[in-house]
């Protein structure tokens, strides 16, 4: 039977577990990581604030946090070994939900639960970064904690921090524009690229991609997919309108937010086929990155 202290440490951890689950999530790119580091991070909560109570500890959400972030850490070495042997390309799951924003919703007014979903793209840009440059800026840029905070969750100096966060953000910037389309753009943008594509309409295909657009297909060997991301706009529109891709059996297409973005839900007899997310030149309205994630896997948590 829980105790009243079980009852406060519980009660603790669920008033942060969305911002817990959101700081992981985007150091790891999985929900089933990001829910085994939770679970970890709790058996490791639970028993100190049943021995110490939690009002000895002076932030809770700093000390949670911190056990969140090293788990994640190194869980991402786990995590890079099954990269090594995975079949195509490596999208980051799917994180669907019903609104436009992952966040903890105990303090609305705190910066550092006000930060953006982060969008496919720059997940799959974060892939790149090293371990403690990824974590660096996942908690600095997105979550706006200070350099002193992520060197007391990181165990490093602040000045270390300093470095850490001007790496991880240049190369980020030089992979990534700064500004994401709008939302009402995309949705629009998304719903043309999807009707022209199973219309098998070349030319607007053609009018609404940018010529260096990417695709990357994501099925894991288990679904059929492109082994490698392809380039072009002509490359990718004789792809994509060919039958294999287009001709989905009992086609529904649903649309949802993943990681802040308007997306479509590709049906198949009612059961969903794929998840397919595009990034949008703000300026331009032309598509820049189509990301389809295939892999069954992936899509099991994904409610259609």
């Amino acid at each position: 039977m829980f105790d009243s202290a079980d009852d406060e440490a519980t009660r603790v951890f669920a008033d942060h577990r969305e911002l817990l689950f959101s700081i992981v999530y985007n150091i790891l790119g999985t929900v089933a990581d990001t829910e085994d580091v939770l679970q970890d991070t709790w058996l490791a909560w639970v028993p100190r604030a049943r021995r110490g109570g939690t009002e000895e500890i002076t932030s809770p959400r700093a000390y949670l946090v911190r056990i969140a972030v090293n788990n994640a850490l190194a869980r991402r070495t786990a995590v890079a070994r099954r990269r090594e042997t995975y079949v195509g390309p490596w999208l980051p799951e799917p994180l669907v939900t019903d609104t436009p924003e992952v966040r903890d919703s105990a303090d609305a007014a705190d910066p550092a639960l006000r930060a953006e979903s982060v969008s496919m793209a720059m997940l799959v840009v974060l892939e790149t970064l090293s371990p403690l440059e990824r974590a660096t800026f996942v908690l600095h840029d997105v979550f706006g904690y200070a350099h002193a905070e992520v060197g007391e969750i990181l165990g490093r100096e602040t000045t270390a921090v300093r470095q850490l966060a001007h790496r991880a953000r240049a190369h980020v910037q030089a992979r990534r524009p700064r500004y994401r389309a709008d939302p009402q753009m995309q949705r629009a943008v998304t719903e043309q690229f999807l009707a022209a594509q199973v219309g098998g309409d070349v030319n607007a295909l053609l009018e609404l991609l940018a010529p260096d657009v990417t695709f990357w297909s994501d099925g894991g060997g288990k679904s059929r997919a492109a082994l490698r991301p392809i380039q072009g706009a002509d490359k990718i529109v004789r792809l994509i309108t060919s039958p294999m891709i287009v001709g989905v059996p009992d086609l529904g297409i649903e649309y949802r937010w993943v990681g802040g973005d308007p997306s479509a839900m590709i049906l198949s007899g009612g059961s969903l086929f794929a998840v397919v997310v595009l990034d949008i030149e703000p300026v331009t309205a032309k598509i820049r990155g189509i990301y389809a994630v295939r892999n069954p896997d992936k899509l099991t948590h994904v409610g259609a």
